[in-house]
């Protein structure tokens, strides 16, 4: 607890205690196991209390702005809404340490212990942590705006909901870090290290797919999903009216019957921006794509966006018999990896064609290309 001398220098006011404070450097400040002084009755502004052992103290809505803590053992204390604007917290061990929904504005946090300390709803705006340990620390909805966690240790940390606006992630080490709907716009996302002790340092810059990637490191058997998804996907592209539809069924069922993995896609109604992304992503991930542009309607705008982008993936046009291609069409010629159009008659006609005349020049064209991949 604290002691009869300290209280009665505090009530003389801070600047009395910190005049004391620096005159006795050998008196050692130890406000230990559920230490709670009648803050009302203390102005702790710029308290002077670096190398402070204040372990398992209740500071819960304490101004604690402009003090200097560097050094101190803050762990397992209650600072929950406490104001610690412009705070020097510098090599403190606030670890198990609660800071729930406190003000850090500005405040340093260099090299400062923050390991399974609850962070919920704290706001870090402008705060400075670079090489701090939040290992295991509860983020959820912190606000670290313009912070500096640049080199930090998030180790299985958990982010969910928080604000990374213009953040510093810079060097950290964010192994076993749990994001869920974080806000990162420009963030600073650069040299993130995603592997664990003992491992070879693997970095990535960005938070969004580090934990997705060291998937794919260890999991075997995602690799093996992934190896076959973009190995394996035929994009069937076409009209969805009746005679249309029969058509692109008939397509899908012969596909999968030989081993492949057809995605239908629905392009009857004009494309949304959304529908426009969800067709990219598709073509990307497929091996070839057919396209019956016999009665197109939205296919020619969504091969516009196909096309250009994706040397990668051939595409293979269909088109009935009789009915000429729509005009735009001669433009996709010169793309190499567009093949001739292949003509049919009708669906029995495709369907004893479909090797000879779509399957094996799309796996040819597509092994053509195949380094481009």
């Amino acid at each position: 607890m604290a002691n009869a001398k300290h209280v009665a220098i505090l009530r003389r006011g801070v600047t009395a205690w910190n005049r004391w404070r620096l005159k006795q450097e050998d008196d050692w400040i130890e406000w230990t196991r559920e230490t709670r002084l009648r803050w009302g009755f203390f102005d702790l502004r710029s308290a002077e209390l670096s190398s402070a052992t204040l372990t398992r103290g209740n500071f819960s809505g304490t101004d604690l702005s402009g003090a200097n803590l560097s050094g101190a053992d803050l762990s397992y204390t209650d600072l929950g809404d406490a104001d610690l604007t412009d705070a020097s917290l510098s090599n403190a061990t606030l670890e198990n340490a609660r800071l729930h929904a406190a003000r850090l504005w500005r405040a340093d946090l260099s090299a400062a212990n923050l390991i399974r300390a609850d962070l919920t709803w704290a706001d870090f705006t402008n705060a400075n942590l670079p090489g701090a340990k939040l290992g295991s620390a509860e983020m959820t909805y912190t606000d670290l705006t313009d912070a500096n966690l640049s080199g930090a240790n998030l180790l299985h940390a958990s982010l969910i909901k928080s604000t990374l606006t213009r953040t510093n992630l810079d060097g950290c080490w964010i192994f076993g870090l749990s994001v869920w709907g974080v806000d990162s716009e420009d963030a600073i996302q650069t040299n993130m290290i995603i592997t664990g002790f003992g491992e070879p340092v693997i970095r990535v810059d960005r938070l969004d797919v580090a934990q997705f990637l060291y998937l794919m490191l260890r999991n075997q058997r995602l690799r093996d999903v992934i190896d076959t998804i973009t190995s394996k996907v035929v994009l069937v592209l076409g009209r969805f009216t009746p005679a249309r539809k029969a058509v692109l069924d008939m397509i899908r069922t012969e596909l999968r019957q030989r081993g492949w993995v057809p995605v239908l896609f629905d392009f009857d109604k004009p494309a949304s921006r959304d529908m426009s992304e969800t067709i990219r992503i598709l073509a990307g991930m497929s091996r070839f794509i057919i396209a019956d542009i016999t009665d197109a309607k939205s296919i020619p705008q969504e091969l516009s966006q196909i096309v250009p982008d994706l040397p990668s993936v051939p595409i293979q046009p269909l088109v009935v018999a009789g009915q000429e291609e729509y005009a735009m069409f001669e433009h996709f010629r010169r793309y190499p990896w567009v093949l001739p159009p292949c003509t049919y008659e009708n669906e029995e006609d495709l369907r004893s064609s479909l090797d000879a005349k779509v399957i094996s020049p799309a796996e040819a064209k597509a092994d053509e290309i195949a380094p481009r991949r």
